[in-house]
C-alpha cells in the first residue's frame, strides 16, 4: 500500500510565498508522473501542476511563473513552490502519483488528507 502525506501548507498573506511538500511511502519500486491539485470552496477540484518521472513540467495558466513544481526522487518527495500568492490560491492542496508496485501500476492520491493554503488580501 503508498501513502502520500503533505505538509506546508498555512495562512499567509498575498504577495507571500510557501512550499509544499507531497512524500511517498510504502511498497514503492518507481514513481512515474506526480502531479499537485487544488480544490476551492464551490468550486471543482483542478490540476495546478505536475511533472514527469523525467523531471518534465506542466502548469495551469493561472499559476505560471508563479508556482514551482519539482521532486527529489531519492526521497520519493515531490514540492510545490507557491510564490506572488493570492487570495484565488486559497484551497485545500492535493497530491497524486502514478506508482510502480509489486502488484503493478497505481494512481494514488491525498484527496482524503489534503493540506489548506489560506492567501490573505
Amino acid at each position: 500500500q503508498v501513502q502520500l502525506v503533505e505538509s506546508g501548507g498555512g495562512l499567509v498573506q498575498a504577495g507571500g510565498s510557501l512550499r509544499l511538500s507531497c512524500a511517498a511511502s510504502g511498497s514503492i519500486f518507481s514513481i512515474n508522473a506526480m502531479g499537485w491539485h487544488r480544490q476551492a470552496p464551490g468550486k471543482q477540484r483542478e490540476l495546478v501542476a505536475f511533472i514527469t518521472g523525467g523531471g518534465r513540467t506542466n502548469y495551469a495558466d493561472s499559476v505560471k511563473g508563479r508556482f514551482t513544481i519539482s521532486r527529489d526522487n531519492a526521497k520519493n518527495t515531490m514540492y510545490l513552490q507557491m510564490n506572488s500568492l493570492k487570495p484565488e490560491d486559497t484551497a485545500v492542496y492535493y497530491c497524486s502519483a502514478e506508482v510502480l508496485t509489486p502488484t503493478g501500476v497505481s494512481e494514488v492520491g491525498s484527496w482524503g488528507q489534503g493540506t489548506q493554503v489560506t492567501v490573505s488580501s
